[in-house]
């Protein structure tokens, strides 16, 4: 195991124990931290006014320093006081499970930091956006339950395989963006290719809707009215330019309905409009509204051929409640409803997602097909006949009988025996020397061995992913590609080491180092580098050494005049500096 575990962490299953990598703390520099310190503290000083209140009140509870990345090991001890924890990931994880760790209450956490060249945003998932964007606002009970119960629902939502096209495209984009000296024409090259697939989806998979709600909330929600909102959404939080563009009037704020589950975000480009909840329990209610249209709720014919577009494994599970988990191939439908349905490959079944004994992918290897539905001309549905029905209908031990169902499955054989569920109802019959046939197309012959009928005369639920998650080996997963670390060269190895200088003498580990030397020497050698003069100048201020401020001021007016583009961070470093030692006078 490569990381510290806690009682949250024991209880994960392991196929997402395969996603959480060590933090290695000490690989950040301290440029890392410095845009950390830069990040928080501007963020800080806003949003509290523009967030919700939680916000600020979660910092603390949650442990986020203002002047230090947090450590994950740190941060989990007081993060389980509110009964949550974190993890560290490599970047974008598949959606689902991104969502199922949630359903633990387990805040995924990618354990990188944007580069200094990307500080305002990058649309690569960074500690800043999750830790510094999604831990503190889980400190409000109500919303932590939303977050919980968002990842429940939505790891069941049952994707398309362009999903997880699209998936592997962003997660490519963002590890290209971040990643040091990746020529613009690649990164144009990758956005044409995710706006490519954006426009050729088709029709938008469960996941693919859900994925917007969570978008439209937990990325970049607003919260109260639609005049006056404050900010939730951790995309927004964690963003010191999008938390300022958010709150502009031509960004167009519309009540959060379940019709934002219909509205497509685009990752590479701001947001024309964002949604406003009037609270956090209005949150749930979408949810549960959208949880009505899932199949994983309304089942039926729709919900099999869900699974058979997605290529995935999944699930189905019938009226008496037996679970039939696999890659779903095949169905025959009959005036509307699925009358047969078949798997391809390795297929387990399940009772209240425990797998029935001797029924897992071993006795299924090769697939597994079963009728649905009420036999032909009889009232009485199988589940819902007692001992004495059964026996009237001569369904029991050692009966050769001959079942044919509406939408002409017919199942001739001899009956083992019969499978019953905890009421007594029977769930699963098996049969020997057994053929069935569908309007004289085989399906199952004899000679492949007993056939297991499982009972039920509707498909009640359809969702993503195994009912047992013991019956398959879910370890698999392979990461295309990984964050892309590039070893630091001289220049910047020296420049990491005028930062480390200032960051010892903030932590009064070296108060030997002469401040005025120590910019001279960065102006000389750095002279396009922004962030750590404005450092200088805080320590100047602090140490009321106001000619070495101004002179400082003077030089980041010519960084200002060489590069434009960052003259609003230098302007809105000193202002915040300016405005903290105006309130200590």
């Amino acid at each position: 195991m490569n990381y510290e575990s806690n009682p949250i962490l024991d209880k994960l299953p392991k196929h997402l124990k395969q996603f959480i990598k060590p933090q290695d703390y000490e690989d950040y520099s301290a440029i890392n931290q410095a845009v950390w310190r830069y990040v928080m503290r501007k963020n800080v000083d806003y949003l509290s006014k523009v967030a919700h209140k939680s916000y600020v009140d979660g910092l603390l509870k949650t442990g986020i320093s203002i002047d230090h990345i947090p450590n994950m090991y740190g941060m989990n001890r007081i993060l389980k006081e509110i009964g949550w924890a974190a993890v560290a990931v490599d970047g974008f994880i598949p959606p689902s499970a991104f969502m199922e760790f949630q359903a633990y209450n387990i805040l995924v956490i990618a354990s990188d930091i944007r580069q200094l060249e990307n500080i305002e945003y990058t649309p690569a998932p960074d500690i800043i956006h999750e830790g510094a964007g999604h831990a503190p606002i889980i400190a409000n009970p109500e919303y932590a339950e939303y977050l919980r119960r968002f990842g429940e629902i939505g790891c069941k939502a049952i994707s398309s395989a362009k999903d997880y096209e699209l998936y592997q495209a962003v997660r490519h984009l963002s590890i290209i963006k971040e990643a040091e000296g990746t020529p613009q024409q690649e990164i144009d090259e990758a956005e044409q290719h995710i706006e490519h697939l954006q426009e050729n989806m088709g029709k938008p998979s469960e996941m693919a809707l859900i994925r917007n709600l969570h978008w439209w909330t937990v990325e970049y929600g607003l919260i109260g009215s639609v005049e006056k909102p404050k900010i939730y959404g951790a995309g927004l939080l964690s963003s010191i330019g999008e938390s300022k563009w958010c709150m502009q009037s031509d960004v167009v704020k519309l009540p959060y309905t379940l019709e934002s589950a219909q509205t497509a975000f685009d990752i590479t480009k701001p947001q024309p409009q964002l949604f406003v909840t009037p609270n956090f329990a209005h949150l749930s209610q979408v949810l549960e509204d959208f949880a009505n249209t899932m199949a994983l709720r309304t089942g039926g014919l729709s919900g099999v051929q869900k699974l058979i577009d997605s290529k995935a494994l999944g699930s189905i599970e019938l009226s008496t409640g037996i679970q039939i988990s696999g890659q779903f191939n095949s169905l025959i439908e009959h005036n509307g409803e699925p009358v047969y349905m078949r798997t391809i490959g390795p297929t387990a079944l399940s009772y209240r997602e425990k797998e029935l004994v001797g029924h897992g992918t071993e006795q299924h290897p090769e697939g597994y097909g079963s009728p649905i539905g009420k036999l032909k001309g009889i009232n009485l549905a199988i589940e819902d006949m007692g001992p004495r029905d059964l026996m009237a209908y001569k369904i029991f031990e050692g009966e050769q009988i001959s079942l044919e169902f509406e939408g002409g499955v017919k199942i001739e054989g001899t009956i083992v025996t019969g499978t019953r569920n905890l009421q007594g109802k029977i769930i699963l019959i098996t049969f020997k020397d057994c053929t069935v046939t569908h309007d004289g197309t085989l399906l199952f012959l004899p000679s492949w061995g007993l056939y297991h009928m499982a009972v039920g005369q509707k498909v009640v639920s359809a969702f993503n992913g195994p009912a047992d998650l013991n019956s398959f080996d879910l370890t698999t997963h392979e990461l295309t590609e990984t964050t892309i670390k590039k070893a630091p060269d001289q220049e910047r190895i020296q420049l990491e080491a005028y930062y480390q200088r200032v960051r010892d003498y903030r932590d009064g580990i070296n108060t030997f180092v002469s401040r005025s030397k120590l910019f001279e020497e960065i102006k000389a050698e750095f002279p396009e580098d922004w962030l750590l003069p404005i450092e200088l100048y805080e320590l100047a201020k602090k140490g009321q050494r106001e000619n070495l401020a101004d002179n400082i001021k003077v030089h980041l007016e010519e960084v200002k005049k060489s590069r434009p583009e960052v003259g609003h961070l230098i302007d809105d470093g000193l202002t915040l500096i300016n405005q903290e030692f105006a309130k200590v006078k």
